[in-house]
């Protein structure tokens, strides 16, 4: 009976999927390696969770695996120069309150490249970490509903690392908090929640990413001068999804962006927080969304020029009956406006003017969004156009509108511009 049990159990520890059956153990082979010493290890599958906690370099050439067999996080790296590239890392726990992750990092000078992710509820975290650089790896988290799972990249009370040509995959948010002067480029986020979460962290640079599919893009909280630039913010899918949302920010230079599919271009909302440091949202492509820009109030102070605004149902809305006149309005494309340029300039001839008109009713009124776009809604403004039945609002005042828009019409398939970082 006994013999029978313990045959039993062998079968079923051989067939468990955390099975440590055929996996070295890694963590004997980094206690016994030197100081700055370099770990190729033979092609297979190891156990973890290990602890990195002296300088080491280890390389899987793209044939290793580290299994943490579903227990805490599967990495963690708590010095100053430790180098992980080509492996593929898998089976973290599943515990939101411990953060169990894929890779944990503490330190400076670490190096994250090259990884494949799976399987693990966070995927890399960087805590206390500067000047650290992960570069090109895939990271998908647990097969959970959206907000069950974990973050792909979450950086926490860290400075100046450089996140670069990663894949960010059925994530739940990539977030960054309390954190400053983090550079994010090139970069692909899908199919998450969060394109990006920036909150109470200033100085980050975000350039050349690409966000798709995911419920919302790029939002910041009480985060001054960021760099927005050269990302495309497409298809987003929650209803109520933002493009690029600040919110309580100020100094940000929001520039180059494509913005396309989504509920709300940009969002600004008591941004700039300080007059005396505007917002710049200039050469933007804001195209095909139910709002090009909304803005919270007329509270003002931001400065929007030679943006393209293509084919949005409303190019500007306020919310709470303002208008968006206390910002500085010059050179945008609207391919609304019916003027001409009989002296070829390249700018219209009289300046573009916004007016609300029964077409902006449902912001105030959140019962009337269901007939937006509706046959009844667009009568209703045809004949408020026609002969008003209150005087309507100016919202807008382009005195230089830009007369001929160009490449306007970009695919969403076109690839972001590449940026440079000679330090990445």
């Amino acid at each position: 009976m006994l013999r029978h049990f313990a045959q039993c159990l062998m079968i079923w520890i051989a067939l468990s999927p955390h099975s440590v059956m055929g996996m070295t153990p890694l963590q004997p082979l980094i206690d016994a390696a030197e100081v700055g010493a370099t770990l190729q290890l033979p092609p297979g599958r190891y156990s973890g969770p290990v602890l990195i906690d002296k300088p080491l370099t280890i390389d899987g050439a793209g044939q290793v695996t580290i299994d943490g067999g579903g227990v805490g996080t599967v990495i963690t790296i708590d010095t100053d120069g430790a180098r992980l590239s080509n492996l593929h890392i898998t089976g973290s726990g599943d515990r939101h309150n411990e953060l169990d992750a894929g890779i944990l990092v503490s330190g400076k000078f670490n190096v994250i490249k090259d990884n494949r992710l799976d399987d693990v509820l966070f995927g890399i975290a960087l805590h206390q970490s500067e000047h650290g650089i992960v570069r090109r790896n895939t990271i998908q988290s647990k097969v959970r509903e959206l907000a069950q799972r974990g973050d792909g990249l979450r950086i926490w009370y860290s400075v100046g690392n450089k996140i670069t040509q990663n894949r960010i995959l059925n994530a739940r948010d990539v977030i960054i908090l309390d954190s400053r002067e983090n550079y994010l480029a090139e970069n692909q986020v899908q199919g998450g929640r969060y394109s990006l979460h920036v909150v109470n962290s200033q100085g980050t640079q975000i350039k050349g990413n690409r966000f798709i599919d995911n419920e919302a893009g790029i939002f910041a909280l009480k985060a001054n001068g960021l760099v927005i630039q050269q990302n495309l913010v497409a298809e987003i899918r929650d209803v109520t999804g933002v493009g690029i949302g600040l919110k309580e920010s100020s100094s940000a230079r929001i520039e180059e962006n494509r913005i396309f599919n989504v509920k709300i271009g940009i969002a600004l909302d008591l941004s700039p927080e300080d007059h005396d440091l505007p917002n710049y949202v200039s050469a933007n492509l804001i195209a095909h969304n139910t709002v090009g820009i909304q803005f919270l109030s007329d509270r003002g102070g931001n400065h929007l020029s030679a943006n393209r605004f293509v084919n949005n149902y409303l190019p500007v809305a306020v919310r709470n009956g303002g208008g968006a006149l206390k910002n500085r309005w010059g050179g945008n494309y609207w391919s609304d406006y019916a003027g001409f340029d009989q002296d070829q300039n390249g700018s219209g001839d009289t300046p573009y003017e916004l007016y609300a008109y029964a077409d902006q009713l449902w912001l105030d009124f959140p019962g009337a969004q269901f007939f937006v776009a509706s046959p009844t809604f667009s009568l209703l403004d045809f004949l408020e156009r026609l002969a008003p039945f209150t005087e309507p609002r100016l919202m807008v005042r382009d005195h230089y509108p830009r007369f001929s828009g160009d490449d306007a019409e970009l695919s969403v398939t076109q690839k972001t511009k590449p940026t440079t970082c000679t330090l990445c």
